[in-house]
């Protein structure tokens, strides 16, 4: 059936006359005076912080919205109108504010708070029994991102672990369980935060990983469990920070397909992890989330520097597109996947992307002239929005501290620890190293994870990011989320490789 010039303009202008539009605000800012539907966020008061930056404007909230409500935009808009009180400063919940009128960040409430698990946990963390090893991870990491000692915890760490180790190798979650990737990655830098690797039996690590290693280049979890990009990302954390052989051991399963080596096969395993999307799956032909990307990209500045072996696996302008998206809009914090809530984890799991992403973007031409690479010379993603989001919503008012989630969510150590990483890669400037060295020639151990460097906010960092040098975390390696002072302890500890040899035997 055709449609009449004069039917088309009947339908326009009842579209029109329904429909939310843009309208001209009169000069005098009386609101009484506007007609037609009102933007989202006028109801906020106009006493919040001052020179709210442009996403924050009346004028541009929501601006692009969808006009049919389902239940995920129903659960979006809700979670915007309970954070946008708190970013506009007409609810700081009693937190001290900075001068430029955001809550500082509350350093003696949340220390205590991730103190208090390591001193003894109530009877119903038992439910938790088989993820104690990411207790100790993110009470002792998030502890140290704040600059607190925690060489305190390290004798009983160090005993406190010894019998989660099992013979095979690795560490499971709690005692008597399978060894187990995630396990023993949390286990690992733990250890190292506290400066406790000789715990950890190395030559039994490097069996047990030959035994999870795959013949399509991946690794499994655990011995007959999933295979998924965390593994990787877990395994060659391991191999890399312990200076393990890079050849797979004799009893490897894996030798049988022909595999020589734990990077055989890896990076283009870690390619088919890379959806239509443009994002990280955990396993070939799986729904994508923030959290595999990092686990990804990590993995692949394990692998080799970022500019050559990231372009070299995935398809880059994909990735970052899809990563893009996962940045909230009023909140400005990220949502793990696409069209879900924002969620201050992902401070970490995608926010700690962008560095590793930027120094493959830049690449070596556009380098420093001492052959650096930072992460300032690229603004892929909006740094002040994610720091406003995790001092204002994300940090538990009272003397308990703690982060959270979201204002309606309870803080916990993982949340808190990985807003506080979060923050590090927002704040802070990572700087890769193009000319540095990429193997050891005596031990063949891969050195790209260990070429890059920090440099705390400027000045004008923190001017633009409005914090004072109180509200800033303290430096995050890049690509092993501990302080970059654990990375250099274990990369010198372990720097002659081998294994120790034991008296009595050949």
């Amino acid at each position: 059936m055709a449609i009449t010039d004069s039917a088309a303009d009947d339908t326009l202008d009842e579209l029109l006359r329904n429909k939310a539009r843009i309208i001209e605000l009169p000069d005098d800012n009386n609101e009484d005076e506007v007609t037609g539907v009102p933007f989202p966020g006028n109801h906020l008061r106009k006493n919040g912080i001052h020179h709210l930056p442009q996403w924050l404007q009346q004028t541009t909230i929501g601006l692009f919205h969808d006009d049919y409500n389902t239940v995920s935009s129903e659960a979006l808009d809700k979670t915007a109108a309970e954070c946008l009180p708190h970013l506009t400063g007409q609810d700081n919940q009693g937190i001290p504010l900075n001068r430029h009128g955001l809550p500082h960040l509350q350093r003696k409430q949340h220390a205590s708070f991730l103190h208090t698990p390591l001193k003894g946990l109530p009877a119903p963390y038992a439910a938790m029994d088989a993820s104690r090893p990411w207790l100790f991870y993110w009470c002792t990491a998030g502890l140290s991102f704040l600059r607190e000692d925690v060489s305190m915890y390290r004798e009983r760490l160090m005993e406190t672990v010894r019998p989660l180790q099992n013979k095979i190798g690795g560490f499971g979650g709690g005692h008597g369980q399978l060894s187990h990737c995630a396990c023993t990655y949390a286990t690992l830098l733990a250890l190292a935060t506290v400066g406790g690797l000789d715990v950890i039996d190395r030559e039994a690590m490097w069996h047990w990983l030959g035994t999870v290693k795959q013949a399509d280049g991946g690794f499994r979890m655990a011995i007959g469990a999933e295979e998924d990009i965390r593994g990787a990302y877990c395994a060659m954390t391991a191999i890399t920070l312990l200076n393990l052989p890079l050849e797979l051991p004799p009893d490897s399963p894996t030798r049988e397909a022909g595999l020589t080596h734990f990077t055989d096969r890896l990076g283009e395993w870690i390619s088919t992890c890379q959806s239509y999307e443009g994002g990280i799956s955990s396993a070939p032909n799986h729904e994508v989330h923030g959290a595999y990307a990092f686990c990804a990209l990590a993995c692949l500045c394990i692998l080799g520097p970022p500019h050559i072996t990231i372009p070299k696996y995935l398809d880059v302008d994909r990735l970052i597109r899809c990563l893009t998206t996962l940045q909230t809009n009023p909140e400005g914090g990220f949502a793990g996947r696409t069209n879900k809530l924002v969620d201050a984890c992902y401070s970490h799991w995608v926010g700690g992307c962008w560095a590793l992403l930027e120094a493959a973007v830049v690449g070596p031409h556009e380098a420093k002239q001492n052959g650096s690479v930072s992460s300032a010379e690229s603004r892929l993603w909006n740094r002040e929005a994610l720091v406003r989001y995790l001092l204002t919503c994300c940090q538990q008012p009272g003397p308990k501290g703690g982060m959270r989630d979201k204002p309606s969510a309870r803080p916990d150590g993982y949340h808190t620890c990985y807003s506080l990483s979060g923050l590090s890669a927002a704040q802070n400037q990572y700087t890769y190293n193009t000319t540095a060295s990429t193997t050891d020639r005596e031990t063949g151990r891969l050195l790209s994870a260990f070429n890059w460097k920090g440099e705390r906010a400027s000045e004008g960092d923190m001017k633009g990011l409005s914090v004072e040098r109180n509200d800033v975390v303290e430096l995050v390696h890049p690509v092993f989320v501990i302080r970059f002072e654990a990375v250099e302890e274990a990369r010198r500890k372990f720097a002659r490789g081998g294994f120790p040899v034991v008296e009595g035997t050949d």
